[in-house]
């Protein structure tokens, strides 16, 4: 849900205080544990380490980002792959298809 306007967006003053006076080039990764922070414009050009549950992952804020929030560009669920048969048919399809394209490679080489 959206905040209501009166209040306005939500940033976190420790965030804040972080890149208070320091330049963008010259920083390293910000490590932060608040996903919840709204990207402000004074963010922008900071590496900020958005932690996922797990590790901190890099994200470079550009102005498109501003208005959105920062665990959006960190996401917390990592997608292996769909299994199953059909999965695993398309997987051998795949693997011959790269072993006749290196016999071809191979022969006229």
């Amino acid at each position: 849900m959206s905040r209501s306007l009166y209040k306005g967006p939500y940033v976190d003053e420790k965030l804040l205080k972080k890149i208070d006076g320091k330049k963008p080039q010259e920083t390293a990764s910000i490590k932060t544990w608040a996903r919840a922070s709204v990207i402000s414009p004074e963010m922008v050009g900071f590496t900020f380490g958005v932690h996922n549950g797990k590790d901190h992952i890099d994200v470079l804020v550009t102005e498109d980002m501003v208005g959105h929030r920062l665990g959006e560009f960190s996401p917390t669920k990592k997608f292996y792959r769909h299994g199953g048969k059909m999965q695993k048919e398309l997987d051998q399809k795949k693997k011959e298809a790269e072993i006749a394209a290196a016999k071809a490679a191979k022969a006229s080489a």
